[in-house]
């Protein structure tokens, strides 16, 4: 009997598993995620065969005898994953996939290159497709635009070789990185509710959904967030970094629960986004985004690292996530700027809170009771909502903050209590709240504000057990801090 035969697997060394952690792959590892995206779609093609005849497959194997670079090239496609992830599914559902149809190979073989853009900066360079026309292209989570006309491809034109300009200047490695990784950018629509909005698909490795961005560098900032993304997907591709990625946790950047799997994306995202903005700090709202970000990104890892929710990889993972961002601690903010970033990764949490988590009918009314005869509070919190609904951030506090930092003037309806707040006057922002909170109970932001310039109370730990039970209570007379200090004790 011969030597067993040995098929070749992608390996990752430890040191390089750091480095890649820390948001520093080097050009072998990214060289590595890239062909083991490629094993994976060659490995659903053959599965995708073995079920039955696939159109243009014939073709592709005399083409790729021909030229094989050429036919890797096309196979390692992001949305090439796509079609044959839906496809395999379909047939093993029989459930219909229209926009995985079946002739797709035969189209990517004898199609046509499609549209481009392309940037240099002292000497580095980056080519991506604009995917504008591939009925795939929805399969990245987001309503796509239609063909983009010749002024709307000059418009990402112009803001690619502006982005280029920045990360090339200032974070030449995490270009590098974007340089390889990023193969193409789908144009969607935008959502009027956010300022800009993308995505990725775990099944589309180097490609990016983004609404067209408002400048150059929300556009370095969303391409660099979301390449991370494609990056941890490959990783986890690779590694089972979660024991329990379905754990639902507080996730900095959202203001619903997330899956531990989701917090973990969120923080490798923001990762290279802090980064960018620390390299900016001379700024005062780049100083702002940086102060948060780092806080924020170590928040997130050290409820993963506590959450027992990661594996022995996903932890060596984190904690070298973490300790990149630790080590950015010791930079300098102004104080003004610490002051609101601080306030600003509290006010996001504190509103978390209010919104996802509840304090049941019957307990609440027994707190309500027992401040009323005048009895101790009993010991009793809350629980995540059963069915918590999706949002991304939103908060007026934060619109002012950015609003100020630019020097700009205050948005249109601003809050007497929050124009203090972000002033520096908490005496005054905490009486402006009081009234809002005994005028309106029902209104969160005002719980929020009130919990922000109220120090040492329940309020700070649980909010929405004292709004549960002054609501309960109904009586506009009872004060909210005094409820508050009686919970705290």
């Amino acid at each position: 009997m011969g030597p067993t035969a040995t098929l070749p697997v992608h390996r990752l060394s430890d040191p390089a598993f750091a480095a890649l952690a820390a948001g520093r792959p080097a050009a072998a590892t990214l060289g590595e995620l890239r062909r083991s995206q490629l094993s994976k779609h060659l490995l659903l093609l053959r599965e995708l065969v073995a079920a039955g005849e696939v159109p243009g497959y014939a073709a592709l194997v005399a083409a790729e005898r021909a030229d094989p670079a050429g036919i890797r090239a096309l196979l390692s496609r992001p949305l090439v994953g796509v079609w044959a992830t839906r496809r395999l599914s379909a047939l093993r559902t029989g459930a219909p996939a229209p926009e995985a149809p079946p002739d797709y190979l035969a189209s990517l073989v004898s199609g046509t290159a499609g549209r481009r853009l392309t940037a240099t900066h002292d000497g580095l360079s980056i080519t991506v497709r604009i995917e504008d026309s591939d009925p795939l292209r929805a399969g990245l989570g987001l309503p796509p635009t239609p063909t983009l006309t010749a002024a709307e491809l000059d418009r990402w034109q112009q803001l690619l070789t502006g982005a280029w300009r920045l990360l090339v200047a200032q974070l030449r490695p995490d270009a590098e990185v974007l340089a390889t990784v990023l193969d193409c950018i789908v144009p969607v629509e935008p959502d009027p509710a956010a300022r800009g909005i993308s995505a990725t698909s775990a099944d589309a490795f180097g490609a990016v959904a983004m609404s067209e961005p408002a400048d150059a560098t929300a556009l370095a900032v969303g391409l660099l967030h979301e390449t991370q993304h494609s990056l941890l997907n490959a990783v986890q591709y690779l590694f089972d970094l979660h024991d329990r990625p379905d754990a639902l946790g507080y996730s900095p950047w959202r203001d619903d629960p997330r899956p531990a799997a989701g917090i973990l994306h969120g923080a490798y995202a923001y990762l290279t986004v802090t980064r960018f903005w620390r390299t900016r700090r001379a700024d005062p709202l780049a100083a702002f985004e940086f102060a948060r970000w780092r806080a924020a990104v170590l928040t997130a890892a050290d409820g993963l690292l506590a959450g027992g929710t990661l594996t022995a990889a996903g932890a060596r993972f984190v904690t070298a996530l973490r300790a990149e961002v630790r080590s950015w601690l010791a930079d300098d903010v102004p104080a003004t700027v610490a002051r609101l970033a601080t306030g600003a990764n509290a006010d996001h949490h504190l509103r978390w809170r209010l919104r996802n988590h509840e304090v049941r009918p019957g307990d609440a009314r027994l707190l309500a009771d027992a401040w009323s005869q005048g009895r101790a509070a009993p010991r009793i919190g809350s629980r995540l909502r059963p069915a918590p609904r999706r949002a991304l951030e939103a908060s007026s506090r934060l619109d002012l903050i950015h609003a100020t930092l630019r020097g700009g003037p205050a948005p249109a309806g601003t809050a007497d209590g929050d124009l203090a707040y972000v002033q520096g006057d908490e005496a005054a922002a905490l009486r402006a709240y009081r009234k809002r909170v005994v005028a309106d109970p029902g209104d969160d932001t005002a719980w929020t504000g009130l919990a922000l310039t109220a120090a040492g109370s329940a309020l700070r730990d649980a909010p929405e057990v004292v709004a549960a039970v002054h609501r309960a209570l109904g009586d506009p007379s009872v004060d909210p801090l005094a409820l508050a200090s009686w919970l705290s004790s």
